[in-house]
């Protein structure tokens, strides 16, 4: 007993004298180390996790690429008054109009991905993937989909002077008259127009297309009877509906429109037809996934309510709840689709 404390004892002495480490010591270090090392990887999880939990610490602005008052401008200033009230800091709304929304679009893809800059995207964005054969981004690949915001269908309609009163009656009247009748449109390389040129293409008729710089003076000149038809968004339409002043003929959806379930679809006349407008939410492509998740359930939370389904049912759309994932392929989807119409109709930009 006396020797092996002994030995310890001469042990310890030679350790101190040669500067040896004990085999004790070195376990000890080993795992400072390693609990030093977990703690160095795991830091900057937890960062990010606080970072988003804190997400967001100042104003959010949400860039339009069209001038106030429109569809997704009008959705997009419900959404960020929700999202003022639930997340503490202002969602501002910033009108970039030009371009057929490209301005805004690059602001968003240039911007620092941190959360605090978004995009409200729509189908433009996927249809000027085609129409411009040269973009200084790919929206694709440079906007990461946050959230869906809103869909609403696009309206065939005519001058109630035209006899027709059905998408059957139109397409006989415009083939009994090749090349003569009209369809307007609120803009070239709009959605009005390639749900349009998607409709003459399936119907497999000859109808003019005339161009507005806009919905509104579009439908001066329907209502004044200067064009005979025209496809519109539906909330536009809306009230001249209801008065009585424009015929609908069909809703452009896969489904009847919750507003005027009366008014048959396109596609119970052409099947296979199906187009809307469509408006979400974008951030720069590299925004920490944290912070993108966070947006999404706050989105989807604030569509879901029920006052803002209201109001998109008094515009005739409805909310789009749904995952960035879910977005993503909608976005992937519009773009290849559209492609087909706007090289098949030889659409170009202004």
């Amino acid at each position: 007993m006396r020797t092996s404390v002994r030995r310890a004892s001469i042990s310890r002495q030679h350790s101190a004298v040669h500067g040896t480490v004990p085999r004790l010591t070195i376990k000890q270090s080993r795992r400072n180390l390693l609990s030093l090392a977990g703690g160095a990887v795991a830091l900057p999880a937890v960062s990010r996790i606080a970072w988003a939990q804190a997400y967001p610490t100042r104003p959010v602005h949400i860039i339009v690429g069209f001038a106030a008052g429109g569809t997704a401008d009008i959705a997009v200033r419900l959404l960020g008054q929700s999202l003022s009230e639930r997340l503490g800091q202002p969602f501002v709304i910033e009108n970039r109009p030009g371009a057929s929304t490209n301005v805004a679009t690059e602001a968003v893809v240039r911007a620092p991905a941190d959360g605090y800059t978004l995009l409200a995207a729509t189908g433009t964005n996927a249809f000027n993937a085609s129409l411009f054969e040269k973009l200084p981004f790919n929206f694709v690949r440079d906007i990461a989909m946050v959230a869906g915001l809103i869909r609403s269908p696009f309206v065939l309609e005519v001058n109630p002077t035209v006899p027709a009163r059905t998408v059957s009656e139109l397409i006989a009247h415009a083939k009994a008259n090749p090349g003569k009748i009209s369809l307007a449109s609120f803009g070239t390389g709009s959605g009005s127009h390639v749900a349009g040129e998607l409709f003459k293409m399936k119907a497999g008729i000859n109808m003019v297309h005339v161009p507005y710089r806009g919905s509104a003076p579009m439908l001066v000149d329907l209502l004044g009877g200067q064009v005979e038809a025209a496809v519109d968004a539906l909330p536009g339409s809306i009230e001249y509906i209801k008065a009585g002043k424009l015929r609908p003929l069909a809703v452009t959806t896969a489904e009847r429109s919750e507003i005027f379930p009366d008014i048959p679809t396109v596609g119970e006349f052409l099947p296979g037809f199906e187009a809307s407008g469509w408006a979400g939410v974008g951030a720069p492509r590299s925004t920490p996934a944290d912070i993108v998740n966070k947006l999404n359930q706050e989105i989807n939370a604030a569509l879901a309510a029920p006052k803002m389904k209201a109001r998109f049912a008094e515009m005739g759309g409805t909310g789009m709840i749904g995952a960035p994932a879910e977005m993503s392929k909608l976005v992937a989807e519009e773009t290849e689709k559209w492609a087909e119409v706007i090289r098949a109709a030889n659409i170009k930009p202004e």
